[in-house]
């Protein structure tokens, strides 16, 4: 269960009304969508990635690749501000839990050095779960 004091004053049962069961498995529970079944793994709209319990801005799809890990991958978030990043040593290894800075939902992991050609050779592998896109009109305005 996310415990963080930055969970926008709701309770757990407020936001197990407000999320639907996957939702809140994934953002307050901390879990993971199967790899290949979110509906942004292969998205190409040009728009903003949001926060789906909060809707703070997360991510651009300026920065979104294809990873083909199987969850949407960015190399960078909009605004560093917008994650807080953690130590995460569940399931016998060591990662860095990616959460929304605003309301500490879990968003997925962060990886560096992977070999992947990016400007900062960072993964943000993020539960499209964890995410709303808003797309943008004109291109140029989700720049």
């Amino acid at each position: 269960m996310v415990s963080n004091a930055r969970s926008s004053g709701k309770t757990e049962q407020e936001w197990r009304e407000q999320l639907s069961p996957e939702e809140y498995r994934v953002l307050r529970g901390g879990g993971t969508e199967a790899p290949f079944t979110g509906e942004y793994t292969d998205a190409t709209t040009v728009g903003v990635y949001r926060c789906r319990a909060c809707g703070t801005e997360l991510f651009r799809s300026q920065t979104k690749f294809a990873s083909h890990c199987g969850w949407p991958s960015f190399y960078a978030p909009s605004d560093t501000d917008a994650v807080e990043l953690r130590e995460d040593r569940s399931l016998g290894m060591a990662r860095v839990e990616v959460r929304c800075a605003n309301c500490g939902s879990h968003l997925g992991h962060v990886f560096h050095g992977e070999g992947y050609q990016t400007p900062t050779d960072d993964r943000y592998c993020i539960n499209s779960v964890s995410l709303t896109l808003e797309p943008v009109e004109h291109p140029g305005e989700a720049s």
